[in-house]
């Protein structure tokens, strides 16, 4: 029996999806809820698992295809084995068909031959005439990433400089005058964006044509969260099964800033002012394909060691590509932090229709002044850039500092004060 492998439904927010990479070819045997192939959308890639056991019979759309919800994507041969599938071509008429000789010089082609090749990397691939199976893939499952060709490519065009034997110094000639020569292959690829990297350009493009956006910024002494972490770090990780890291002090603190401050928890609805009475924090996430911010609903009611759990959850999911879209919207706030990557000061972007977002940096010993001692103390900068047309400059400044008061004397957010 022949079933049908459709599109799944896509939610509400997203139009169509592309079609990344099979992960099995006509003819393979597939097990019952085995992913078949990857979709990617303007925030996730979708896994579509296979309906039933059985062979793939037929794929009815190649990679790169824009596809909707519902749509054919193969056709799978139910309860049929792989021996049964040999016997079946045991008992085909000898003589081959013109469609299996093209089929099998086209699975030789090294384009073909790749599986586990990105659009961007077959198209790498075929323009330089490479067998992608004789490169080692970083990515996910050893996929070949774009990158991972143009390293190989670049490692095998660099000179390599043979021995000579000894020869009389040749008669010295005064050098030729400079020149503007070119060193070395000047190669360019151009790729398509991906649907994630095109949808993160559009929605900056947008905050800043849309938004009256301005940044403030303070810095905080980290010595108590310092000392906490070290005091409590393995009885914490013991009990909870999570480190603790400084996410969850920066979500505890934004939480009861913005219950001051409820504009700064607000969004722009044409005309209208949405308060929002509840506390969905996005934490900025990078992945290779882009960033993307998964979202903690009811950050209020939390605790640190559920705060660092569903961060790490997050985290982990986003990079694996397993994050479904309703974890990715209804943010009411968003925190982000450059400093994993050595950023000491950045001005970040707000994440529409959010009003504001809190940009975390790079921890650094500083000397800084303390009852008229200098002393030295782990500092960090931190940005609040927001949107003006809804959040007033005193606003911003006094959501700062209530962060920064709550970091540097953590019992303030024990105590509510």
């Amino acid at each position: 029996m022949t079933i049908e492998v459709r599109v799944p439904q896509l939610p509400e927010s997203v139009a169509d999806a592309t079609l990344v990479d099979w992960r099995k070819r006509p003819g393979d045997a597939v097990a019952r809820d085995e992913n078949l192939v990857d979709l990617e959308t303007d925030k996730v890639v979708l896994e579509v698992p296979a309906p039933v056991a059985g062979v793939l019979k037929e794929i009815t759309l190649a990679d790169g295809a824009t596809v909707t919800s519902g749509q054919i994507l193969a056709l799978i041969e139910e309860n049929a084995t792989t021996a049964g599938a040999a016997a079946a071509a045991l008992a085909a008429p000898a003589a081959v068909t013109a469609t299996a000789v093209a089929t099998e010089a086209k699975a030789a082609t090294p384009a073909a031959s790749a599986t586990k090749l990105s659009p961007a990397a077959k198209r790498v691939a075929e323009e330089n005439k490479l067998d992608p199976q004789t490169v080692v893939g970083s990515g996910r499952d050893g996929r070949v990433s774009k990158s991972d060709l143009v390293n190989y490519l670049q490692a095998k065009d660099a000179p390599v400089k043979a021995p000579t034997a000894p020869s009389a110094p040749p008669t010295p000639s005064p050098p030729p005058p400079p020149t503007p020569g070119v060193r070395g292959a000047r190669q360019e690829q151009r790729v398509p964006m991906t649907r994630l990297r095109a949808r993160i350009a559009e929605r900056m493009v947008q905050a800043q044509a849309t938004q009256a956006l301005l940044t403030s910024f303070n810095e905080v002494d980290l010595q108590a969260v310092n000392e906490l972490r070290a005091r409590y770090k393995e009885p914490f990780e013991k009990q909870h099964g999570v480190k603790l890291g400084y996410m969850s002090f920066f979500a505890k603190a934004c939480v009861e800033a913005l219950k001051k401050f409820p504009s700064v928890n607000a969004s722009v609805d044409g005309n209208d002012i949405v308060y929002h009475e509840y506390f969905d924090l996005g934490i900025a996430v990078s992945t290779d394909r882009g960033l993307i911010v998964p979202v903690l609903r009811g950050a209020d009611q939390l605790s640190f060691a559920e705060i660092e759990k569903s961060v790490a959850n997050y985290a982990a999911r986003a990079r694996a590509g397993s994050i479904t879209i309703e974890e990715l919207t209804g943010g009411t706030f968003t925190i982000t932090n450059g400093g994993v990557f050595g950023s000491l000061l950045s001005t970040p972007i707000v994440n529409a229709p959010q009003s504001a977002i809190l940009g975390m940096h790079k921890i650094q010993d500083r000397a800084v002044v303390i009852a008229g001692q200098v002393v030295v103390r782990p500092m960090m900068y931190v940005a609040l850039t927001y949107d003006h047309r809804l959040i007033d400059g005193r606003e911003a400044v006094q959501f700062l500092v209530t962060v920064k008061q709550g970091l540097e004397d953590p019992a303030r957010m024990a105590l509510g004060v």
